[in-house]
């Protein structure tokens, strides 16, 4: 019998509770979507994007993803290998006065995420548009795989999201 993997099963679990969060919830506008089987590496990626209802200035990136060797260790049952999957959020959001909101940016995400964070802030703009501001990429990438002993702190994790957006949104 089919055994969904580690991957399929938080794909799910996340996507369900997400699109909640947009058809019954009303708190999120879903923006995008992707559910990507790379063959060149044999990995695995499911990403969905959102903004707030409210306030759509600053949008959301759940990016779950499963490599080859986490896929084939599941499958094949191999012993001693720390199982699961890789979790990055990011968050793009326009600034201005790049010290000072980078800063207040880098301090309001280590205080919601704490220690279980890589965060890395990316500055862009279209050439001849600099003076109108810069688009910053933030990702927080999670240092610990997750699995499905991690199921029931979905909910808690996604309230950690929307708080994220409404405090980048103030920023």
């Amino acid at each position: 019998m089919y055994d969904p993997t580690i991957f399929e099963n938080l794909k799910v679990a996340l996507e369900n509770l997400v699109y909640d969060l947009d058809n019954i919830d009303h708190k999120i506008h879903i923006t995008n979507r992707v559910d990507r089987m790379d063959f060149s590496i044999l990995a695995r990626e499911f990403a969905i994007q959102f903004t707030l209802v409210t306030q759509q200035d600053v949008t959301a990136e759940i990016v779950l993803k499963a490599s080859l060797e986490d896929l084939a260790g599941e499958i094949l049952e191999t012993p001693g290998k720390q199982l699961g999957c890789s979790l990055l959020l990011r968050f793009n959001k326009g600034v201005q006065n790049v010290d000072l909101q980078c800063t207040k940016i880098e301090q309001a995400l280590n205080s919601i995420w704490e220690n279980e964070i890589q965060l890395t802030q990316t500055l862009s703009y279209v050439y001849d548009q600099k003076a109108s501001g810069y688009l910053n990429t933030i990702d927080i990438e999670f240092i610990h795989k997750i699995n499905e002993d991690h199921m029931d702190d979905i909910t808690d994790f996604l309230d950690h999201v929307l708080e994220t957006l409404e405090v980048l949104h103030g920023i």
